[in-house]
């Protein structure tokens, strides 16, 4: 059974990504006692999955390895992943969280050697490549997952291949009784961390993502260039695996827009100005890029990243929102609508569209287990002159608003603060 030691003096953090590893370090290490909630199996979220940051193009492989090596050294986190909080009961300076345990159906004696993965045989969608490769039913989520220990999927739990993964592990880590666990523990205040998911393509009809298999999302895209991805960081067609080298990228796909995303979700500019760099630097001067926008926000410091792009010979500018796409006889994508400069009409032939669609909460309006308010996009709202109405729930990162990077850690540390001033307060401590 996992016993978790909690107090009402405990930060609750709901969510492992970088807001949720960010408010959970920066309070255990003034001291506080921290439970730390992800309900994958292992911490980093949506920032695990990006190949580069914007602007400066460097890896974030570096910040989450910091980060991964902070919470292993600090006795004051307990990190709980493959776990759901599923009620929250209680007030300010006084709840009882409920969370729900999955089984891993492998223990802590694992070393991550691979051998009960090299046993099985089943197969299922990468959800770490959004889908676009396979994995096996025993498997480690990505190379730098943490905790470093591989996970059985339950589909193989009761098959020959649940038996093949036991024994091929030579440290008794492959445990095959575990069970769902419900854990019941005091805490005085709650981060809600949860982050965002990528805006389901297929609900934009136009754009026939569920029907041309050369029309991908920005996410996907993204895994594609990482070298360690679904194509070994080729930037080729899922039809054929042909190059694709002409490359089009479609902005606010889905967003700014009364049938599907209300609200700009900042980022997708600068996601799609990034991926330009990609094809580029693949494909040098047999690329050609065409960057379809409504406008392109990239304001303070990215303005330069911007400039530099537009700078490229293979990246034109397209002002307009494409009307549809649809696939021609050799399943190339091709893109209509209006050049709302000259007001002409196009009729562009790509090897590959990549969709710029926008983020939203990954946790459901009717899904959240404590009374919270919530704006009609679905972001936690703050009260009036950004006063809390939450009592001790605080939001951090994306589960308030749609943020990159940079402005999630630095809301996710505001919101260490206020709970720690939260715990303090019922406490009687002063400062």
């Amino acid at each position: 059974m996992t016993e978790v030691v909690a107090t009402n003096e405990t930060i609750l953090v709901v969510g492992g990504g970088i807001s949720g590893m960010t408010a959970a370090l920066e309070a255990a290490e003034t001291g506080k006692q921290v439970v730390l909630v992800e309900k994958r199996p292992y911490l980093g979220g949506r920032v695990s999955q990006l190949y580069k940051y914007f602007p400066k193009l460097c890896f974030p492989t570096c910040g989450l390895e910091i980060n991964q090596r902070r919470a292993k050294m600090n006795p004051n986190l307990r990190v709980l992943t493959m776990a759901e909080v599923t009620d929250i009961k209680g007030e300010k300076g006084n709840y009882t969280a409920s969370v729900k345990l999955s089984p891993r159906y492998v223990n802590e004696n694992c070393t991550a050697c691979g051998e009960c993965e090299k046993a099985v045989a089943a197969e299922f969608d990468d959800e770490y490549n959004y889908g676009l490769g396979k994995r096996k039913g025993a498997y480690l989520p990505y190379r730098m997952a943490h905790p470093q220990r591989y996970v059985l999927d339950p589909a193989i739990i009761g098959t020959d291949d649940a038996q093949k993964a036991k024994d091929a592990c030579k440290y008794d880590a492959v445990d095959l009784g575990m069970t769902e666990e419900t854990l019941d523990f005091p805490c005085g205040a709650v981060i809600w961390a949860t982050g965002w998911r990528p805006y389901d393509a297929a609900k934009i009809q136009p754009y026939g993502y569920d029907r041309i298999a050369n029309v991908v999302t920005s996410v996907e895209f993204e895994r594609m260039a990482d070298p360690s991805g679904p194509s070994g960081g080729k930037l080729v067609r899922p039809s054929d695996g042909k190059e694709a080298k002409q490359v089009a990228f479609i902005q606010c796909a889905g967003s700014r827009d009364r049938n599907y995303l209300l609200h700009c979700s900042r980022i997708c500019c600068m996601a799609s100005l990034k991926q330009c760099t990609y094809v580029s630097d693949a494909y040098g001067e047999d690329a050609d890029i065409s960057v379809y926008y409504i406008d392109i926000r990239a304001i303070d410091r990215f303005e330069d990243f911007y400039q530099k792009v537009k700078g490229i010979e293979q990246v034109k500018f397209i002002k307009s929102k494409p009307a549809a796409v649809v696939a021609d006889k050799d399943g190339n994508p091709v893109v209509h609508g209006v050049d709302t400069e000259g007001y002409k009409r196009f009729e562009d032939t790509h090897d590959l569209v990549v969709l710029a669609i926008g983020m939203e909460p990954s946790v459901d309006q009717d899904d959240f287990p404590v009374d919270i308010r919530i704006n009609r996009e679905g972001f936690i709202e703050a009260g009036p002159q950004g006063a809390n109405d939450h009592g001790g729930v605080f939001a951090a990162g994306c589960a308030s608003d749609a943020l990159d990077v940079n402005r999630a850690v630095q809301h996710a540390t505001g919101a260490a603060l206020r709970a720690i001033q939260t715990i303090n307060g019922a406490a009687g401590v002063e400062g």
